[in-house]
């Protein structure tokens, strides 16, 4: 149940990340290079500018799922003073620089022109709030677990079945491509067809699906080498019902708990691959907030002044992968009719 709980709290995260992440941008790419690399909790003053070109207002339903430009440009100041048309700031460059500016009222973003922000988990090395990207980031774990879910399991259920409820040469033939592909190193294999299809957002959910159909096969023809044999199904046979009836409406119904439990393990494992090829630069490309690709940003501060912001992404990861394993620790326990 645990697992479940937050497994539905990082769905309503990834749906409403644009709302809940203080960066609200695409990809919540704000870059404000002054602030790179800040520790967690660190606050700072901005004012903000309107930009030279207007930019177009956005709906909820355009904000919920893309995010939406920003109006104006932050501009990190250390103090301001305001006159009755001007507003003089001192423009923060580096701790114990800064430069003095000057901008017209007109310029400036109406009455609220200077606000204060928290980047609780700090800023990364283009000073882009940590927190709003790992919000986002979550869509890109649970679309890959779930993309190649479905796709594991369509390859996996149709293969499998067959192999098991023909048997013979059929069965042989699947086996030996099964245990062509379960041979080869599954990070190899997604390399290949990553190479293949090119790098992007659909390549790398196509390519991490393609490689984990073979436990799904392998389990289902095994449970159907069972089934095929029990009186219900000779009695279909008997009646002369169709294979394709037999297999749909009698014995698939019958494999779904352990397809289930195999289903979450996967959901886990594409998380941790998609990470991994994120990190070596072959995954998900900038500037989409990829966990994986957030490590790979910041994990040289691991070994100097602020290892939190590779910590965070890895903690994430961690957490999101341990729910899954424990719904399908519960899912085998629950499904498990023996027991």
């Amino acid at each position: 149940m645990v697992g479940l709980i937050v497994i539905c709290l990082s769905l309503l995260v990834g749906i409403f990340a644009y709302y809940l992440g203080e960066d609200s941008t695409p990809n919540a790419d704000r870059q404000v290079v002054e602030i790179m690399a800040s520790k967690p909790g660190y606050s700072q003053l901005f004012i903000r500018v309107k930009k030279e070109k207007k930019i177009p207002e956005t709906g909820f339903f355009q904000r919920l799922l893309f995010g939406a430009e920003d109006k104006y440009l932050y501009v990190p100041i250390n103090s301001y003073k305001e006159t009755a048309d001007s507003v003089f700031v001192e423009k923060y460059i580096d701790e114990g620089m800064e430069e003095k500016q000057a901008y017209g009222k007109n310029e400036l973003s109406g009455k609220d022109y200077i606000e204060k922000k928290t980047f609780w988990l700090g800023t990364d090395t283009f000073g882009r709030d940590i927190l709003s990207r790992l919000l986002v980031g979550v869509r890109v774990s649970l679309a890959v677990g779930l993309i190649t879910v479905i796709i594991s399991l369509s390859i996996g259920i149709i293969l499998g079945a067959t192999a098991g409820y023909y048997g013979g040469k059929t069965d042989n033939v699947i086996m030996w491509f099964i245990n062509v592909i379960w041979s080869m190193p599954t990070l190899l294999l997604v390399f290949g067809i990553t190479l293949t299809l090119g790098k992007g957002f659909w390549q790398i959910f196509i390519a991490v699906g393609l490689t984990m159909w073979v436990s799904v096969a392998r389990v289902v023809r095994g449970q159907v080498l069972a089934l095929r044999e029990m009186e219900y199904i000779q009695a279909a046979r008997a009646l002369g019902l169709k294979d394709m009836r037999i297999i749909i409406r009698h014995i698939l119904p019958n494999v779904l708990g352990p397809v289930i439990v195999i289903a979450a393990a996967n959901f886990a494992s594409a998380i941790i691959i998609e990470a991994g090829l994120s990190f070596l630069g072959v995954g998900i490309q900038p500037p989409t907030p990829s966990w994986g690709l957030m490590l790979k940003e910041n994990y040289n501060f691991i070994i100097t002044h602020n290892p939190a912001l590779a910590l965070a992404p890895g903690v994430a990861i961690m957490i999101l992968v341990l729910a899954f394993n424990l719904l399908g620790n519960g899912l085998r326990d629950a499904l498990d009719v023996r027991g």
